[in-house]
């Protein structure tokens, strides 16, 4: 049998003659200023390796270094901003005036990664530009959600997540449980925007003195597409549940609606207060609607050199019978497709719009929880017993999913697409 022989290694053979007398506090020195170089929880800014938000303090730091504000980030856990307020948190972004040198705004990408900020709080004296962002051009806000948002301003271009989006997109971002109150331009969402809003919604109360919106305050130069408010909306001139106003030629909003109560004193509506100028389009709104001077179910007054097109409001829950735009209809008419899809009527694209017929309004697509198959109205035992009918199918094709049961589309319907049901049990639209 072979001996085994012991390997013993000489200290040198471990330590290099060059290196093993260098003092152990040196090394430790070392590691200590590699972590400390280390920004936020990990990454580099770049569009391949963004910086990586674990936590309040990483998101604090972004509004303290306007360096940064070039840069991309990925929000990797839900962060609540508890004990965080106006004293101690800088929000981000800096405008000073129209195309003025000291601008400077935020020009990456901010990714939610489709995760919560909560609660929080800020509180302004007068400045304006308020929102978790103050101003935002070029760059993109995305898959974020905000909730228990607290805004307060005595400032214009006010909103929870931004007050003023320039040339810049914010899409599938949700705002829940919102309250916020400025002066003029207040939205739930976005105070106002010039760029692009696709996909997103608010939720909570907005309160202001002029250009106050559900979800936006005031749209200038945008595109506002399959969005919606069911926030509550009080104010004094150009209130609307969705807009305050649409102000500029190439503003359009298209494919939304608005649910939320709406009380003003003039140019009041379910959906905008005004169209100055634009286009509303292929929208409806639900909200009751009060006011003193020009007020409306859908707008309050459209302009000459605005137009509101194929748009719904429901006459008896506004409790409004004219509108400065729009087609009236009672709630019968609104739960039934026909009103939005047929041709000599809406004309809306059925891709982006879901309806249980004579049961709701319409809903988005995208707000159908996964397993909710009967209707938009949550996943339940009925969703259950059509899900059981396709137990242990196979070969599932790639146009129905079995009838939709097959929830990760792996090609059958198994345990992990009970497990996606399940996690969307009793999830509704609302």
């Amino acid at each position: 049998m072979a001996s085994i022989r012991r390997l013993h290694l000489h200290h040198s053979a471990v330590w290099p003659r060059n290196v093993r007398h260098i003092p152990a506090c040196a090394i430790v020195l070392t590691v200590l200023c590699s972590v400390a170089s280390a920004k936020y929880g990990g990454g580099s800014g770049t569009a391949d390796d963004p910086y990586q938000l674990h936590t309040a303090e990483h998101l604090a730091t972004i509004g303290q270094t306007p360096a940064d504000w070039g840069k991309n980030f990925i929000v990797m856990a839900d962060i609540d901003l508890t004990g965080y307020d106006e004293s101690n948190f800088h929000l981000i972004g800096k405008y000073v005036g129209a195309s003025h040198p000291d601008n400077e705004p935020y020009t990456g990408t901010f990714d939610g990664n489709g995760k919560t900020i909560s609660n929080f709080s800020y509180r302004d004296a007068g400045e304006g530009y308020v929102g978790l962002f103050r101003y935002v051009q070029i760059g993109r806000i995305k898959n974020l959600r905000l909730h228990n948002a607290r805004v307060t301003s005595s400032g214009f271009r006010v909103g929870s997540l931004a007050g003023y989006v320039d040339g810049a997109s914010v899409s599938d971002c949700e705002v829940t449980a919102v309250n916020v109150s400025g002066d003029s331009h207040v939205g739930g969402l976005v105070g106002e925007v010039d760029g692009g809003i696709v996909q997103c919604s608010s939720r909570g109360r907005v309160s202001g003195v002029k250009y106050v919106g559900g979800l936006i305050g005031r749209v200038a130069k945008a595109n506002v597409v399959r969005s919606y408010s069911k926030a509550t909306v009080q104010g004094n001139e150009e209130i609307g549940g969705l807009v305050g106003a649409i102000v500029h030629e190439y503003g359009v909003v298209n494919s939304c609606y608005a649910t939320g109560d709406v009380d003003g004193n003039m140019y009041v509506g379910g959906l905008a207060g005004s169209v100055i100028n634009g286009r509303l389009y292929k929208s409806y709104c639900t909200g009751v609607v009060t006011g003193n001077r020009w007020v409306g179910g859908a707008t309050g007054s459209t302009w000459v050199l605005g137009e509101v097109i194929k748009s719904f409001w429901d006459i008896e829950t506004s409790h409004q019978a004219t509108s400065g735009g729009g087609t009236g209809k009672t709630t019968e008419e609104m739960y039934h497709g026909d009103t939005y899809f047929d041709p000599q009527q809406g004309g809306w694209d059925v891709s982006f719009w879901f309806i249980c017929e004579g049961m709701n309004y319409p809903v988005f697509r995208w707000q159908v929880p996964a397993g909710d198959y009967a209707c938009p109205d949550g996943v339940e035992l009925i969703d259950f017993a059509w899900f059981a009918m396709e137990w242990r199918r196979r070969n599932c094709n790639m146009v129905d999913f079995c009838n939709g049961a097959d929830l990760d589309e792996s090609g059958n319907v198994g345990f992990s697409d009970l497990a996606i049901l399940a996690a969307n049990w009793l999830v509704g639209t609302d």
